[in-house]
């Protein structure tokens, strides 16, 4: 499985916005996003850039959503196809989609402070689902289905860890979560109101279904 290993604070100059993919770090003034002169786009005349081409602002929409959730290309189309074979509007099918992956619940749920850190978590063997080790951070969650943390002394201190390091979470409507056994329950479908990141989702259908 391929992985992004290059600087992570390049890839929200390159967007424009805060991706979130530091965790608590991001909503310091230590952010790169913060600084004036740090917030253009990297390159040496990211200044001089101009507004774009149509087909320029729809590569932007879908590059930023495939960033904030962590997937690559062929992961991306896989969601966009599965996204057209249902029903109702693509665009909000497809973000249901990435909102229901385990790496993007853990993290919602305030138990890791970034997607990065829940797929580790993940990997590693940490989250459980219903009851068994889930290895596979796209895993996609259903109504219904109950996560955990593994039942061990060093993960229940690493969870907690990361918990005082972000602050109490909010979690979402379609989330519940019991802090003192560190459990949580899908209780119904991410919506296109659930997606925190400002995306134009309309302009990646257009990009995609071409």
């Amino acid at each position: 499985m391929g992985r992004y290993t290059g600087p992570k604070c390049r890839l929200c100059r390159r967007e424009g916005i805060k991706l979130m993919l530091k965790g608590a770090r991001c909503e310091t003034a230590k952010c790169p996003m913060e600084r004036q002169w740090r917030s253009n786009p990297p390159g040496m005349h990211s200044w001089r850039r101009g507004r774009g081409s149509e087909y320029r602002l729809r590569l932007r929409e879908k590059q930023k959503v495939k960033r904030y959730y962590g997937v690559f290309e062929k992961q991306f189309l896989g969601y966009f196809a599965e996204a057209e074979r249902q029903k109702g509007n693509t665009g909000a099918a497809l973000l249901s989609l990435l909102e229901r992956r385990l790496d993007n619940v853990f993290c919602k749920l305030g138990l890791a402070p970034s997607r990065a850190a829940a797929r580790q978590a993940i990997t590693h063997g940490h989250v459980h689902v219903n009851g068994r080790r889930v290895g596979i951070s796209s895993y996609l969650v259903r109504v219904g289905d109950k996560i955990a943390v593994k039942d061990s002394d060093r993960t229940r201190k690493l969870v907690r860890a990361w918990l005082e390091e972000m602050g109490e979470p909010h979690v979402q409507n379609w989330l519940r979560l019991d802090l003192a056994k560190l459990e949580a329950e899908v209780v119904a479908m991410p919506t296109r109101d659930d997606v925190m990141i400002p995306v134009e989702e309309q302009l990646i259908i257009e990009l995609c279904g071409q």
